[in-house]
């Protein structure tokens, strides 16, 4: 799955305009958010926690415009707590942006 990181900052740019470094600011407020989400799926067995996480990390990405992003959070919040195949998924993905 190909991630586009271009993505977010073509919204953020429709979003706050030609203002660079806002736009940087407000990327580093979703990457940080981004990876927080991420240690909380990493430290989490528990259905509800897991799945709790996976939807905010789908919510974060769709206000973003991260799409792929976004899909594959859903598909953590479908996969069993603590699924250690999709957590890396999501890791990668976040790197990648």
């Amino acid at each position: 799955m190909a991630y586009d990181p271009g993505a977010i900052d073509a919204t953020l740019a429709a979003a706050v305009g030609d203002e660079p470094g806002l736009i940087a600011e407000l990327r580093e407020a979703f990457l940080d958010s981004a990876k927080r989400t991420l240690a909380a799926l990493d430290g989490t067995d528990d259905p509800e926690s897991w799945r709790g996480a996976a939807l905010r990390l789908k919510g974060l990405a769709a206000s973003f415009g991260a799409v792929r992003l976004m899909a594959l959070a859903q598909d953590a919040a479908d996969a069993p707590a603590g699924d250690r195949a999709i957590y890396r998924k999501l890791q990668r993905a976040v790197e990648r942006l």
